[in-house]
């Protein structure tokens, strides 16, 4: 009897290995963070990047020999400032609104395919992100509220995939102005650009 129950318990345990180890290579959770170069492109805006952060986690669904699909919910921080002139760009804005420090801070969720470079180990990923602005949106002068809530953007990178750890780097560009100036003097869309550089843990 024993020797049967540990026949049975060994045939069970190399069944719910031999179970999880095809789920791992199917389905996939991590998290991740690091730093993130943002700025805004627009008129009466600093040009260059921003250091920030980003955190977050993702899931990866492999659907097909080296293709699958990732899906992430990222929180990440940036900061931007306005130019000497910006209220003489802008008819909202007032001289307080010059040389102001504007933080930007998105909960974003990117839609990304994986596809393998030659190896499991090494992909590329693009696709679409959709980003809700979760910082104070009534920052500038008379504006009710600056900044629109929401954007699109594109995603474009490289995921180095080791056994446990994970590195990325990405570019994101922004597709709609997020501006919310009903009476500018300068017409002038705003869009975010980053750079992320992240470092993950895949369970």
């Amino acid at each position: 009897m024993k020797k049967l129950f540990l026949a049975v318990a060994v045939l069970t345990m190399a069944a719910v290995t031999t179970v999880n180890a095809q789920t791992s290579k199917f389905l996939r959770f991590g998290v991740k963070g690091g730093a993130n170069l943002g700025k805004l492109d627009g008129t009466g805006f600093q040009d260059g990047f921003k250091l920030g952060y980003h955190l977050g986690g993702f899931a990866q669904v492999n659907l097909a020999k080296g293709f699958g699909v990732q899906g992430e919910v990222i929180f990440s921080s940036t900061k931007t400032e306005t130019t000497d002139n910006f209220s003489d760009i802008y008819k909202n804005a007032s001289t307080a609104d010059n040389r102001k420090k504007i933080s930007l801070n998105y909960l974003s969720i990117p839609l990304l395919a994986n596809i393998d470079l030659g190896t499991p180990r090494l992909k590329l990923q693009v696709g679409p992100q959709f980003g809700a602005m979760v910082s104070d949106r009534k920052v500038l002068g008379a504006a009710k509220e600056a900044f629109k809530g929401g954007e699109i953007s594109g995603v474009a990178g490289l995921w180095l995939q080791l056994p446990i750890i994970n590195i990325s780097a990405r570019y994101i560009v922004g597709f709609n102005d997020v501006k919310n100036f009903s009476d500018a003097a300068n017409t002038s869309n705003w869009k975010n650009q980053s750079i992320q550089l992240g470092v993950g843990v895949s369970f």
